[in-house]
């Protein structure tokens, strides 16, 4: 077994320009990607570090592809009050139980990086910024998705108050459950990119991140993280839970 994973990452190896080319002709005709290529040739993950390495770029070109077809004009579809998911479901990587509680009155939002104003923002303090409601589908990588009705401030709106540099990479956010990811800023400042404080017009319940969480309905959920303390702008990719763990960094459109 171990001499076949090695011949398979040996393989890998000698076929990549090959693959390289393949792809290039594929995506010029837009009829497969490299995360395509991948589960067509069964690779596995624990097959060496060529196979590694090999998935990695696949990765990172798919989102390099991702981000050059994104659009901040392009909106994601919204829905009818009718539409909305009873009971939106909670998912995390542990159990609901385990939720953080947070102290809304005393929660201070964190500041960093390229910011030009780190004062701590409370909540009544982001309810004095313009809102802004959507009802958009959120679609988890676990195969399921559900329609919410989010309120909150627009994240560019937010940025544009605290001087953040827009020419900046990354936004990135850290959480109370020890959660964190990053968006790239042509994302941050989507119109519909918004910092959710309510849900069905009523303050976040714990389950779906009170105090704070991250709506972007042109991102996978995993993208939109829960009970946000920190925001920071950075030009240093600043990877994600998920992300460190092998899943694509873009995961959008």
């Amino acid at each position: 077994m171990k001499r076949d994973k090695s011949l398979i990452a040996a393989t890998l190896k000698d076929i990549a320009p090959d693959l390289k080319r393949i792809e290039r002709r594929l995506f010029l005709r837009q009829s497969l990607s490299l995360g395509a290529l991948t589960m067509l040739s069964g690779c596995d993950l624990g097959s060496g570090n060529a196979v590694q390495g090999a998935l990695d770029a696949m990765s990172k070109w798919n989102d390099g592809v991702q981000a050059a077809l994104f659009s901040q004009t392009r909106l994601a579809k919204t829905y009818a009050p009718s539409d909305i998911t009873p009971n939106f479901p909670f998912n995390a990587f542990y159990t609901e139980a385990e939720a953080p509680v947070i102290n809304g009155k005393t929660y201070k939002l964190q500041l960093s990086g390229k910011i030009t104003d780190k004062k701590p923002w409370s909540i009544a303090d982001l309810r004095t910024l313009p809102q802004e409601s959507q009802i958009t589908r959120l679609i988890c990588v676990e195969g399921w998705s559900a329609i919410g009705h989010w309120g909150g401030v627009p994240l560019h709106v937010f940025l544009d108050r605290i001087g953040a540099d827009k020419t900046a990479k990354y936004v990135g956010f850290k959480c109370a459950d020890k959660y964190y990811s990053s968006i790239d800023m042509p994302t941050a400042l989507h119109p519909q990119t918004i910092l959710a404080l309510d849900y069905a017009d009523e303050p976040l319940p714990t389950p779906l991140g009170y105090p704070l969480r991250i709506r972007i309905p042109t991102k996978l959920g995993f993208k939109n993280p829960k009970f946000i303390t920190e925001i920071f702008v950075t030009n240093d990719y600043p990877g994600g839970y998920w992300e460190d763990q092998g899943y694509n960094w873009f995961s959008g459109s």
